[in-house]
């Protein structure tokens, strides 16, 4: 029985991403490929890995909160503990999210009342030069 491998171009080019990418992971500890001399040999696990990691940062969390759940998955904790912490680690996640939107949405009025000054200036200057 064979197992698949694949190349870091196989990869890169599957999941939409640079070898420098890969390397990084690599580098961050998601990933250990196999080495035929300078060559990556990418396993299953390592596939597995990096959908994952991409999955989170996606979701937008920190690469130290993304190496933490995919190591996680491979501790021999129970599921349940898992569920809930990686429940616990969305529920932060969202929360800082929400709070970055309302900031955006403060920042967006805030410029929004700005521009309504501009114009009325702008409107009032207009008439003042008739």
């Amino acid at each position: 029985m064979t197992t698949t491998t694949w190349t870091i171009s196989d990869l890169a080019h599957e999941f939409g991403i640079t070898p420098r990418t890969l390397r990084f992971y690599e580098d961050q500890g998601i990933l250990s490929p196999l080495r035929q001399g300078t060559q990556r040999i990418y396993q299953p696990r390592d596939r597995a890995r990096l959908k994952l990691a991409l999955r989170g940062k996606r979701l937008g969390l920190q690469l130290s909160e993304i190496l933490r759940l995919i190591n996680m998955y491979e501790s021999p904790m129970d599921t349940a503990s898992q569920l809930k912490h990686y429940q616990a680690v969305l529920d932060e996640h969202r929360l800082r999210l929400e709070r970055q939107r309302q900031d955006l949405d403060q920042t967006l009025q805030e410029i929004q009342a700005q521009l309504d000054i501009c114009h009325n200036m702008s409107e009032q200057l207009k008439t003042e030069a008739r």
